[in-house]
């Protein structure tokens, strides 16, 4: 995220890091210049993370360093057993999914799977899920329904897979699928957008009983880039979109779309993996034994009304 807004900070971060190296040797010692540097640098980050624009949380959003689904597998569950395949055409590595198990709480877990490096974005086609993904996740969550287990959603994608044989597979169909029965899942869904929740691609595993944000996190019905083409003809205008989208978790908490916003340490989520995935955890959680106090019937039916609010004047 090499941008004018973060400048200072990496410069700092650099500094600092330039100097704990030389302190090492017994020769040199910096730890008076160290210490008044890190506290420049969270004076720094905290003014400039407090009153960041829409198109500089989309950034951030993006950050090559954000944890994906796998660092919060690590951290925040146990005994994970991954699922494979749809049962109809393949597996696909950008949606991942099985039994997890949290605190002492059994669940399904879905999400998708961007990855580190990039041979990692390559194979699971940088979180962008095919037909086949959104239907391995539909059929983890019959599983959830099944065994009477929670599902617990996490969202972070530019978007569903536009190509061609995803298309000829069926990717309208298979995230319209997705929606109708979700809306009727008989079992607690609680959706978390992590990164980015974009288009239909996030929505195809998004439709849930509570919907959370980490507070860096985009969600909305098209990229900032695609919206400035479509709108200006101009890409540039991006940051314009980025605003008039209100894709933030503040906007979209306003608008009722999401349920709950989940702070991220200062800095940014890829600054404090630990902090953030205690953050995400609780959160987890507490809605999770919140929606288990509900009868089946009831939690489906303040499913469908949450929904039918949304867009309301």
């Amino acid at each position: 995220m090499e941008d004018s807004f973060d400048k200072t900070i990496l410069e700092l971060e650099s500094r600092i890091e330039e100097l704990k190296k030389l302190n090492m040797k017994p020769e040199v010692q910096f730890d008076s210049e160290i210490s008044e540097l890190e506290k420049k640098l969270k004076r720094t980050m905290k003014k400039t993370f407090s009153k960041l624009t829409p198109w500089q949380v989309v950034q951030v959003a993006r950050h090559k360093n954000r944890p994906v689904l796998r660092d919060y597998i690590a951290m925040i569950f146990d005994e994970f057993i991954e699922l494979h395949g749809d049962r109809c055409f393949g597996d696909d590595h950008g949606m991942i999914g099985g039994f997890a198990m949290i605190g002492k709480k059994r669940v399904i877990l879905i999400g998708h799977q961007k990855g580190k490096t990039v041979e990692d974005q390559v194979k699971n086609n940088f979180g962008m899920a095919s037909p086949d993904g959104y239907r391995k996740a539909l059929r983890l969550m019959k599983l959830a329904e099944k065994y009477k287990l929670p599902v617990l959603s996490f969202i972070d994608t530019p978007g569903a897979y536009p190509g061609a044989d995803a298309e000829a597979r069926g990717q309208a169909e298979a995230i319209a699928k997705n929606l109708t029965e979700m809306a009727v899942l008989k079992t607690p869904i609680i959706v978390i957008v992590t990164g980015e929740g974009g288009s239909g691609g996030a929505l195809g595993i998004g439709v849930g009983d509570a919907v959370l944000m980490l507070s860096n996190s985009i969600y909305s019905v098209i990229s900032p880039e695609g919206c400035a083409s479509i709108l200006w003809r101009d890409g540039a205008k991006a940051p314009e979109a980025a605003a008039a989208l209100k894709l933030t978790a503040p906007s979209l908490l306003e608008l009722g779309v999401i349920d709950e916003i989940i702070q991220e340490p200062v800095g940014g989520a890829h600054r404090d993996y630990a902090a953030t995935a205690d953050a995400v955890k609780e959160a987890l959680v507490r809605h999770t034994r919140r929606l288990q106090r509900y009868k089946i019937r009831k939690l489906v039916e303040k499913r469908y009304d949450k929904y039918a609010r949304m867009g309301k004047l």
